[in-house]
């Protein structure tokens, strides 16, 4: 047996006979890149499009909140957070969990990471990015932003460390710039491939520029490796600490239902939970769309499930801690918010929530139900509404029902707050269609080096 092909009953769980080869491997994931002829990109133009008028959408919502004030919102003198808070809690835990996922797969040497972590972690960067504009949408006065950067001054008014959006500015952009790093140095060895397979001089010059000169030397992939496990070993820290101190914005509080010390724990395993749904969703769309079913398994998608379901779990038990702690504790405020949660307005959105994050995914307990892909990525729909909703909720719920019944008042989002929710959603699949496009979605030298090793290990 050659190193280069391997026998089909020694293959990995991990691709389809065809991809075996390092050829067919590079031939499959660099196509949509650099041979036009042979592949068509009349889907990828529509889905352009229609992400395109989103982001032209949310563009324009944005131009009208500068021009006119946070009062085209839903927020009132009691609910001051709604829709713009709570997306941003949103999209930042969706943008913690690629490089997460990506890093924590690594340290424990799981082969099926090598299909995913490309995409997972592009994901990460335009989360992350999108996360950052809604505080800076929401501060009422925009211009002055640069006061939450802890810069020197004469007055000693900023920066304020005690205030959480200190902290929120620069766990966002020291994780952003960390993800971006992680990502691009991790794409070097796959856009040289593509350099050197490319026939036309443009795509030569392109992707050679992006490579920064390497040449796959003993030396190259010695370093590569070494940074490459000491990145992954600072991102795990760093993202629990990024969105644990997300978790504090609300815990520092004296507000029922938020002064609680699960908090920070919690909106970690909340934002591994969305953004491992959101990894499989995207692992679907990259799946059918670039045509990369024999890299992107059925096996992918169980292992996935399982994951999704440990996490469904973890979220279960979190909800129950924080019914039984507002018992235990006998405080009056905190037992009435439980009991407004399940029966007060907002109570159909929490039931939903609860189906979405805790119900719905037990469906992978049963292995057919894991192993087929439309139903895993339903249920990553349904999970990624449901963490939405529970976004929304602890904003909602908490400032809709505090300690002093004559500012109990509901929130009433605007056809802003939707169109700003939905441009954002249009702002990222414009970036993510744009990555997809212009860089390889599978990571080709992490696939092939599994190959060389399923068939030492033969």
């Amino acid at each position: 047996m050659s190193a280069v092909e391997l026998q089909t009953s020694d293959a990995p769980r991990w691709s389809l006979p065809g991809v075996r080869s390092y050829a067919a491997v590079d031939r499959l994931v660099t196509a949509p890149l650099i041979e036009p002829a042979a592949w068509s990109w009349r889907g990828w133009w529509i889905a352009f499009a229609i992400s395109a008028g989103l982001t032209g959408v949310f563009l324009v919502a944005m131009l009208w909140l500068f021009l006119t004030g946070i009062g085209i919102w839903g927020v009132n003198s009691t609910i001051v957070w709604g829709f713009a808070i709570a997306n941003y809690v949103w999209w930042i835990g969706i943008g913690n969990a690629g490089t997460l996922i990506s890093a924590m797969l690594l340290l424990m040497r799981q082969h099926w990471r090598a299909s995913i972590n490309r995409f997972a972690e592009a994901m990460t960067i335009f989360a992350a990015a999108i996360a950052g504009l809604f505080p800076i949408m929401h501060l009422g006065r925009p211009l002055y932003f640069y006061w939450l950067v802890p810069y020197p001054n004469t007055m000693t008014i900023w920066p304020q460390w005690r205030s959480a959006l200190i902290w929120d500015f620069w766990a966002i952009l020291s994780y952003l710039l960390f993800s971006i790093i992680f990502w691009y140095v991790g794409l070097l060895p796959d856009v040289a491939t593509v350099r050197d397979r490319a026939r036309s001089p443009f795509a030569r010059r392109f992707y050679g520029a992006l490579a920064l000169g390497w040449r796959g030397s003993a030396r190259h992939w010695h370093v590569y490796h070494v940074y490459q496990m000491t990145m992954a070993a600072l991102a795990v820290p760093l993202v629990v600490s990024l969105h644990s101190v997300v978790g504090l914005d609300f815990a520092a509080s004296l507000m029922p239902g938020w002064q609680e010390t699960i908090f920070p724990p919690y909106f970690v395993v909340g934002a591994m939970y969305s953004g491992f749904a959101m990894v499989v969703t995207l692992a679907a769309l990259v799946r059918w769309g670039l045509g990369l079913q024999a890299l992107i398994t059925v096996e992918h998608f169980n292992v996935m499930a399982k994951v999704l379901l440990a996490s469904a779990i973890i979220m279960g038990l979190s909800y129950a801690t924080e019914w039984f702690m507002a018992w235990y504790g006998g405080a009056r405020a905190d037992r009435d918010l439980v009991a407004y949660m399940f029966t007060g307005p907002y109570a159909p959105l929490y039931y939903a929530q609860l189906f979405c994050n805790v119900l719905a995914p037990q469906a992978f307990w049963f292995t057919p139900i894991r192993r087929n892909i439309w139903a895993v990525f339903l249920i990553a729909i349904l999970i990624n509404v449901g963490m939405w909703l529970e976004r929304i909720l602890i904003i909602w719920m908490t400032l809709s029902h505090d300690y002093l019944p004559s500012m109990w008042r509901l929130y009433y989002p605007t056809i802003w707050d939707w169109l700003t929710l939905l441009g954002s959603l249009g702002l990222f699949a414009t970036m993510y269609l744009i990555f997809v496009r212009v860089v390889p979605t599978i990571s080709m030298h992490e696939v092939k080096k599994d190959i060389v090793g399923e068939e030492a290990r033969a």
